[in-house]
This record gives C-alpha cells, structure tokens and sequence, in this order.
C-alpha cells in the first residue's frame, strides 16, 4: 500500500498552493520605496576597442540619476571564478579579468558597456540611446579550433592565446590508452558536436540592491540558487563587503537549470550602485536580454574511440574534446568539462583504461557554464552513442554488447578517479524492457511502415555523479569553496518545527519533501514542520541547490541536526518520567520508556524545554535548536536505462517522438510524485536538446538565436506522455538518507536515446548514416537521407 506521509509519500506539493494562485513572491515582486531602475547598454558586437563612452547627452535626459561605466568600477573587484583547473602539464589555466562594466574592450555582444539608473526603466532606456559610443570593431573568433591556431586574434590582449587550458584525465593511462587502441581487434571512431543550449527558465534574472546608511549593511534580492556563495563571492572578492554586512535573500525562483547558480555582474552592479547614490537599484531581465547575458551551456566538439577486443569487450576509451568558455570564465565553467565530465567517461562499463583531453578555448561569445547535468550529458552522449555506432559495425545487438561490459560487483572503482558504491544496471534495463514494450515494437514499426514512415528505438544507460564532495577533494581539484551543506532544526514550544536550509527550491519542492523526513524521524504530522530557504540572515550557512545535491547533502545536514533534536528531547523525557535516557524510545510522535507504559507526547517535551518549571538544568541548558554540517564522503551514482521511439518521416526528415520510457536508479526515494515531475522535466529538456535548441553565431559573433524567433524548445505536443519507473532501488551507502538525486536524469539520457532511435529508424531503410549531430531538425535529417 502507498504511504499516506513521511518517507516514501506522494504528498502534494505544499508550495504549489501559492504557485497556481499567483501568490507567490519572486524578486520581481520586490518594490522598495524610493526604488530607481538600472538599464544596461550592452555591447552590440562581439569584439571591439571602446574609444569613448559620450555621456553629456543622456546624462541631462529626464529621471536619470546617475550613469556608471567601467571607469566606476577600477579598484572595484572582477567577477570570480569558482574553480581552478590545473592543466596536464601541472599549469594553472590562464584566467581573464571579468569586469563589472566593459573597461577598454568590449568582448561578446551582450556586454555591459553603460549602466544607467533612472526614476523609472522607460526614462533609463531613452537616456541609453542618448550615449554615444565610439568603438573601433576588431575581428571576431568564434570557432574554437580556429581560435587556437597561431596568430589568432585573442578575446584577451593580456592572455598568451585562447587556450584556457589543455586538461588530460588519467594522464598516467595516456601511453597505455593509445597502445590498447592501436592493438585492439576492433576501434569504433565518431565524431560528434554537443550544441550549445540556453537555459530560458520560467522567470528571468533579476535584481535588487540596497543599501542602509544608518548600519552600513548592503543587500541583495537576486533570483539565485545559491544565496550564501554569491555573498562569499560578491563580498569577498568584489567588492569587499564584510559578510556580517551582506545580506542576499533569493525568494520564489521560477526556475534555475544551472544558469542561476553563478555570481553575475547585475547582481554586483545593483549592490555597488545602491550603495553609491543611496537609494534601491532594480533591474530586471528582458527575455531577449538574458539570451545574451545569462550563461549559455554545453557547447563541445568531441572526438571519441572505443577499442574492443575480439570477444567484443570494453578495452579503452580515448577522447579529445574542444570545450567553449566563451568570453569569460563564469563562476564554474572550468569544472564543468572537466571534472564534472571526465569523472564519468567509463559509464556503466568495466572499460579497463580510459583516457580524456579537453581544451577549454576562449571565444567572442557568451559565458559557458553548468546546464542542467553539467557535464554528465556530454559525457553520456558521447559514450553512448559511440556504443550504440560499435555494436551496428560489429552486427551485434546493442542491448547485449551493453550487458556484456555493465559492471556488475560494487563497490567498483573506475579508472577515472571515482568509486560507485551501488548500482544494478541489469535490473534497470530489464526494467526498461518491461515498461518500454520492447516486444511490441516489430508490430509497432510495421504499422508505421505501412503509413509511410520510418520507425526506430534507440537505447541508452547512463550513470552520473550527484552530491559532488568531498570538500577535502574537490579542494584538491581546484574547487574555491567547500561543498558541504548545513541545517538548523528550530523546534517551538507547542512542538512545530521552523528548518532552516542552505539548499534552495526553485521547482524542486523542497518544502515538502525535506518536512517528510523530518515527519518519519519524528512520528509528526508534516504540517507541523516549516521550510525556511534562501535568505542569509537567517541561515548559518550553506552551498545551495544544483548537481542534484539537495536531499543527498543538505538533506543529511538536516537528518543530522534532527538527530541532535532527538537525543536531547530523550534526556528531557527520561527526566519527565524519572527513567535514562538510554531507556527512552521515540514513535508515532511519542516518547516511552522501554518495556514499561509510560508516556510523554512530543508536545510534551517541547513545552518543557521552554518552559523549564520541571527540568534538569543541571545537566542541560534550555531550549530545542541544532545545527548541522554534512560533508559528503563521495559522490552519489544515480543510473538508468531510457528507450525512445521515433517516427521519421521520409519526405521531410520531421522526426516525432512516438515512445520513451526511463527506468531510473535513484537509491531510496522520498517522493515519488516529485522525482517523476523532476525525471518529466529533464526528459523534456533533453528532447530539446536533441531535436531542436541550439544557439547559433555567425562568423561575426552576432548571436543568430537571440529570441524564440529563432531559438525553439519543445512544446507539449512535442513530446509524448512518459513511462517513468523508478523502482529499481540500490540505496547509498555513505549518507544517513540512501539517496542519490534525481533531478538531471532526464537530460541526461534523453538526447542518446533520441539520437540513437533517429540513426535506428534511418538504417531500417537502408539508409548508410552513423551519426547526424544534435539538433536532428528536419533538414539535417533529411540531408542525411538523401546524401
């Protein structure tokens, strides 16, 4: 029978209430007396000298308050990196100043050249044309391999090329990699692209600064999923606000996908401003602003072997990557196609040796940084798809080349740097066969024959680390902050319950979930427990919300602290019913004595710890709070098997995805309602992905995809209704919950699954085509047919 609360219930989302009755509070919501209104001039090509920046015009233009350039901001400091990659040759990667504001050059359309407050946004856009810009256009680069060929024009003069750095991973495993691969009886080569992708969640990014004269704090609002590490970030390192006089409060975010955990230079300009004249700075994103301002995501040229020997087993894998950082190193962007990617090139499979080298490459474009998965996907992608391109040139069935080579004994330790504690990778798949109707689909493409169409499944098994810890290594990685996470447990007189989390929902549901693990600890009712989230005045600490780390780190941060609760509430009851402590028992929201039916309710004991007429102050001082930090020992593997059915039509190339199911392995799950919405989410995003998002420049650095004019994502008739499984249960064993994350999956081994099912189709036809690159529109594919 389903559970009706606690661990394992699909309780409805307590937040959706204020959600679908438009009540909720996001930034943009935030109106602050004597408010004025920031519009940012951004730059309108992609690389250029600023000669001069006219301001006499719009600085007499009505409302206008005060107009900053980067001349305002020298001494102030740059926009930080978060992470430093060490490149092969035991070098730091080179690291580029990002200013606030444009100082000397402009280098991708879209930076912020003039920043302008006025009374109102109207007044600050008409004064923003009033500016006269004098800047000298240079030459743009785009392309990442022409960028690094010699005498290239570099984004940054101080920089000694557009190589940010050549990483190797293991680069002890590169002789033996090379010499496998040159002996194995069989090598399967491809070379594919990873398209570059805009995150578009619901609410744009937005900001507000302000300022009290009267305390000499600073705050913050900002769409953030990330509050505590913008206001490290931010404070520390640019513009030297001590964190005691730094507030940031990130309210209801309308969705993050990675491109809201990074420190951006609204976020500083609004705070820097505020301070300045005195008064709130708000600024909020266009649509069309934030396709050039946000963080872009993936953006990767790989080129990927697979050596097998003559029983079809996994020898090498051997890969060569370009990754895009854009303009500017953004707040993770290095970790991303490195550690985040190459920590996960062995897969599911036992492959003996596997060898990794990405060039990270400067360009005139963008910032690239995390997207939903960051990394896992252009790992998955790669590796799967040059599985699925063996298994047709060696005639076999691509299911049983992947069974062959699954790893199959835990703990496992890879030969890139990581240890998976659980996992059953047959389960998932035998799974995925059941719910995916696998025998029903020789009818099923018989029927489509018959209409004309070509039908094909394409598979794919993924697996991706989640949590990423511990602090101790990803310190030795490069990492510039800890990724822990804390909780504080508040628990009143008349027994409800205020948690305090440094993770932050912005679609998770994370006030429901985390309160129904607090409820099953407890033996209370969930409405009795309240989530307190993004506001750094009231939490002591905490490294928010992505790489699927929420209920796995900050959620054993919680159970840890509720743990502390426990105990404490024990020595209270022991003293309320004259037993030890070692004696009492707590369930169903009850505390007995062992063996005896004696009996005090939880209310009980909470009313007396603030109210202390009968307590053992000797022993134990008043009051029910606890803190707790969680470090996690390793990562955590989430893994699975997804099947996609396609459609193909032959006279326009338009593939319609008819099928797909998922078959996940997420360890103990908390809600299942919630993990099905998160697997729904990323199946979508990964189906965009496959089938239609890029983001495109010309040779000149003009960002062609700058609106959904041109930018498509998938709408609901583009996608098919899921069959989503997440029975296939192999717990964690190294955090206190058994968890493992389950909110990039779906992005993740989507864009494989549709590739390979697109590939599947075109060969039932007779077609000679191994690979088209992502998106799969209808001309690429119909170029791919008739080639």
């Amino acid at each position: 029978m389903p559970k009706d609360s606690g661990i394992g219930a699909s309780s409805k989302r307590r937040e959706d209430v204020r959600f679908l009755t438009g009540t909720g509070n996001y930034t943009d919501d935030i109106n602050i007396h004597r408010q004025t209104y920031v519009y940012f001039l951004r730059s309108d090509v992609a690389h250029g000298k600023i000669n001069n920046i006219g301001l006499d015009a719009a600085k007499a233009m009505p409302g206008v308050v005060r107009i900053f350039t980067g001349a305002d901001f020298e001494g102030v400091g740059s926009i930080p990196c978060g992470w430093q990659v060490t490149d092969r040759h035991g070098e730091p990667m080179q690291e580029p100043a990002h200013p606030v504001l444009a100082l000397g050059k402009v280098r991708h359309v879209g930076d912020p050249i003039a920043a302008i407050v006025a009374e109102s946004l109207e007044q600050a856009r008409d004064a923003a044309e009033a500016i006269e810009l004098d800047i000298d256009e240079l030459p743009a680069v785009v392309d990442m391999k022409a960028a690094l060929v010699d005498g290239a024009t570099k984004v940054h003069d101080d920089l000694t090329s557009n190589l940010c750095y050549d990483w190797g991973f293991v680069e002890e495993n590169r002789e033996a990699v090379d010499e496998a691969i040159k002996n194995a009886a069989h090598v399967t080569t491809l070379e594919l692209v990873n398209n570059r992708m805009i995150a578009n969640p619901m609410e744009p990014r937005v900001a507000v600064g302000e300022y009290n004269r009267a305390n000499d704090e600073s705050t913050l609002h900002t769409t953030s999923q990330n509050p505590h590490v913008i206001r490290l970030l931010m404070g520390a390192f640019v513009l030297g606000i001590p964190e005691h006089k730094l507030r940031v409060v990130a309210p209801d975010v309308g969705g993050g996908f990675g491109t809201k955990i990074f420190h951006y230079a609204e976020e500083a300009f609004c705070t820097f401003a505020a301070r300045a004249i005195n008064r709130p700075v708000k600024w909020t994103s266009s649509r069309s602003e934030a396709f050039m301002s946000d963080a872009h995501g993936r953006d990767h040229v790989t080129k990927i072997e697979l050596a097998l020997d003559a029983d079809n087993n996994f020898l090498a894998v051997r890969t060569d990557t370009h990754a895009n950082m854009g303009a500017y190193l953004s707040t993770f962007a290095p970790s991303v196609p490195t550690w985040l990617h190459g920590t996960l090139m062995a897969g599911n499979y036992k492959t003996p040796l596997v060898y990794v080298n990405v060039k990270a490459v400067f360009t005139n474009t963008v910032p690239v940084d995390a997207y939903r998965g960051a990394g896992r996907p252009e790992a998955t992608y790669q590796l799967e798809r040059v599985v699925d391109k063996a298994a047709r040139e060696l005639g076999v069935d691509p299911i049983a080349l992947r069974r062959q080579n699954f790893i199959t004994e835990f703990p496992y330790a890879t030969p890139v740097a990581v240890e998976y504690d659980t996992g059953d990778y047959n389960a998932t798949m035998d799974k995925l066969i059941e719910i995916g109707d696998f025998d029903g689909f020789k009818a099923r493409r018989s029927v489509s024959e018959e209409n004309g169409k070509l039908r094909g499944l394409g598979v794919n098994c993924y697996i991706e680390a989640c949590g990423i810890a511990p602090s101790n290594l990803v310190g030795q990685l490069g990492a510039r902050a800890g990724l822990y996470d804390a909780a504080t447990v508040r628990v009143n007189a008349t027994g409800s319950i205020s948690v305090m989390v440094g993770a932050h929902s912005h679609g998770q549901g994370h006030e429901t979930s985390f309160p129904q693990v607090v409820a099953e600890m407890l033996g209370i009712d969930e409405g009795m427990i309240d989530i307190v989230h993004g506001d750094s005045s009231k939490i002591p600490f905490g490294m928010g919300t992505y790489g699927s780390r929420s209920i796995a780190v900050c959620g054993s941060a919680m159970v840890r602290a509720t743990e502390k609760i426990i105990n404490k509430a024990k020595k209270i009851a022991a003293h309320l019913m004259e037993a030890s402590d070692a004696d009492i028992e707590l369930k169903d929201g009850q505390f007995s004595v062992a063996g005896t039916d004696k009996s005090v309710a939880w209310g009980d004991v909470t009313l007396a710890a603030y109210v202390p007429h009968n307590y053992p102050l000797e022993d134990i001082e008043p009051g029910l709070e606890e803190t707790a930090f969680y470090d996690p020992a390793n990562f955590t593997y989430p893994s699975g098997a997804y099947a996609c059915e396609v459609e193909v039509d032959p006279e326009t190339g338009k593939v319609t995805i008819e099928r797909f199911a998922a078959a996940d392995d997420f360890g103990n799950v908390i809600n299942p309602m919630i993990v099905s919405g998160q697997v729904h989410g990323g199946l979508a995003q990964g189906i965009g992905q496959a089938l239609m998002e890029q983001a495109v420049y010309d040779a000149d650095g003009q960002l062609l995809s700058a609106s959904y004019m041109d930018y498509a994502m998938p709408r609901a008739d583009d996608v098919p209704f899921y069959d989503v499984d997440h029975s296939c249960q192999t717990p964690c064993t190294h955090n206190p919950l058994g968890v493992k994350g389950c909110g990039e999956a779906g992005a993740i081994g989507s864009p494989p699954s549709v590739v390979n099912a697109v590939v599947d189709a075109l060969q039932s036809a007779g077609k000679d085509v191994t690979h088209i690159d992502m998106p799969l529109s209808p001309s690429r594919v119909w170029a791919a047919m008739n080639s």
